[in-house]
């Protein structure tokens, strides 16, 4: 796409949309109506043609949009954008050209004229932004304005942007420059070079083909509140702050309750790992018990009551659950609570909490004790996308909700699994998704029994499970447990570390070249195989 860009001063929303080329669209040409403005040396820099165009003391509106017109008559141009072009453009000069976009400092209908930054501050709002709007005629006959039509084009965009405590016209422009033209002037021209854009002028309205909402939106707007400041971020050398989305009804760590009040307040390491805690035992319907530290699980387990849950995914690494974060899928008892003050432990969540198992977690001073709720609520997922902010940007994605059931494993062993085995690959598949990748986990009944986690190698984190069952947990080990990885194996060396530490059965993706290769070894160790197809990479 070829645009033509006119400018009264600096141009700074043209320069951007120069440097960025949205879309691939590109300046044929940028234009102004003042011989000293800026924009002509940024122009040049850029190795953009440029016209001047003055307009006579005594010229008129409509004379003066002809020399306009004949100036940019040997240019291509497809798309027409205005940033500070002071001057009210006619049918003479719209007529003849292709649509003209203009930026607003304001969210239309809401202050249209000058002074929008000081129309904001004078009626206190909150929220101001930017609106991208295609020019109409806003002139009568003789040329002559028409103030209640100014800015009142088909809004194709708009950008939100707060309005602060103690800012002034200089902080609000500059937010809304910087913070919403930047951004949203850029999007309308992208949308408009990828033909994206209808304009129904009768109707004074605008679709965009993929702006209609649903889960991946051509944009997103994201409004949190902050909920507190934090002593420090990861490390102490970095701020932090905890924000609140508060139309979130799923259960969480954010809005949880936390009921000794003398306790220091959470920490974002605290948030995060609790987040992971919570995460993880709403997996299961049955008593649920997880010990997280650093994001992923030391231990899990399900069990007919919560204490012994909790015996059973603390025993697996009880070493590393030091200083960690316990989470329960029931309300926490005194039997439970009495095993979790038995060593050190940072917080506990769980969805409620009997008046005797209150007293003995109090007795920690600094054991942070989170009420996320009632049991059932657990089992309610409101947020359907995670998202993780990079640089210059966010991934978003879909929220891993798989659950496997028998149905969903395909066996692809010589020997066939067992009912008590199936059971295991289920619970253990559940508990690796929160494991961060590459994720390998042993498990015998419904109890971890050793976790490789976050290894660059998947036959390492093989190593590293076996050995956490072998040198870490008290009371069980590997042998004849089961063993799930949460993708392929490339490469049979990893069937040969399990078959060394005493694994009988193996969930896996399966989709490597070596699958063959993979099974004969699996075979040759008398093991049983199951292949899920899908595989359950956990990266954050």
């Amino acid at each position: 796409m070829k645009l033509a860009g006119m400018a009264s001063n600096r141009g700074r929303n043209l320069l951007n949309i120069a440097d960025r080329a949205p879309g691939g669209a590109r300046f044929s040409v940028i234009l102004t109506n003042h011989a000293d403005a800026p924009v002509l040396d940024a122009a040049a820099d850029r190795s953009i043609p440029t016209e001047v165009v003055e307009r006579d003391e005594d010229e008129g509106r409509r004379a003066h949009e002809e020399r306009v017109l004949e100036a940019l008559a040997d240019y291509d141009v497809d798309l027409v954008c205005l940033d500070g072009y002071m001057r009210i453009l006619s049918d003479t000069f719209l007529d003849a050209m292709p649509t003209t976009l203009n930026v607003h400092p304001s969210l239309l209908p809401a202050f249209p004229g000058m002074d929008a930054w000081g129309d904001a501050l004078e009626t206190g709002v909150d929220v101001t932004g930017c609106t991208v709007h295609a020019v109409t005629d806003a002139t009568d006959a003789d040329g002559v304005p028409i103030e209640s039509a100014v800015d009142g084009g088909p809004v194709v965009t708009q950008e939100p942007i707060p309005v602060y405590e103690g800012d002034d016209e200089d902080t609000l422009a500059d937010r809304v420059l910087y913070e919403g033209e930047f951004r949203a002037y850029p999007r309308a021209v992208k949308w408009f070079a990828e033909d994206a854009v209808a304009i129904d002028w009768d109707e004074n309205t605008v679709s965009v083909d993929g702006d209609q909402g649903g889960s991946f939106p051509e944009r997103r707007l994201l409004s949190d509140d902050r909920v507190d400041t934090l002593r420090y971020g990861e490390n102490p050398h970095q701020d932090a702050a905890v924000y609140a989305d508060n139309t979130c009804s799923e259960a969480s760590v954010v809005h949880a309750e936390q009921l000794n009040e003398g306790a220091k307040a959470l920490s974002y390491n605290n948030y995060n790992d609790a987040d992971g805690a919570l995460n993880l035992i709403k997996e299961f319907d049955e008593p649920a018990a997880a010990v997280i530290k650093h994001t992923n699980p030391a231990g899990c387990a399900t069990a007919n009551s919560l204490a012994e849950a909790y015996a059973d995914a603390l025993s697996t690494d009880p070493q590393s659950a030091f200083g960690g974060i316990v989470a329960l899928n029931r309300e926490c008892d005194v039997a439970t609570a009495e095993q979790i003050i038995d060593s050190f432990k940072e917080i506990v969540v769980a969805p409620g909490y009997t008046d005797d198992a209150l007293d003995v977690l109090f007795e920690k001073d600094n054991l942070r004790v989170l009420d996320v709720g009632e049991p059932d609520e657990l089992s309610e997922i409101s947020e359907p996308l995670t998202e993780k902010p990079i640089v210059g940007g966010r991934l978003v994605q879909e929220r891993d909700l798989q659950q496997l059931t028998e149905d969903d494993l395909e066996v692809v062993s010589e020997r066939d699994p067992t009912a008590e085995q199936i059971e295991t690959m289920l619970f253990a598949w559940q508990t690796l998704k929160h494991v961060k990748s590459n994720g390998i986990l042993f498990a015998k009944g419904t109890e971890t029994v050793g976790i490789g986690m976050g290894q660059v190698s998947r036959v390492d984190a093989v190593r590293l499970a076996g050995m956490k069952a072998e040198e870490h947990a008290q009371g069980k080990d590997a042998a004849g447990a089961v063993m799930a990885s949460d993708a392929f194996f490339p490469f049979p060396d990893g069937i040969e570390e399990a078959a060394s530490a005493g694994i009988e059965a193996v969930i896996q993706p399966g989709g490597s070249k070596n699958d063959d290769m993979v099974i004969e070894a699996a075979d040759e160790h008398d093991m049983v195989m199951v292949m899920t197809g899908q595989r359950s990479f956990r990266h954050d």
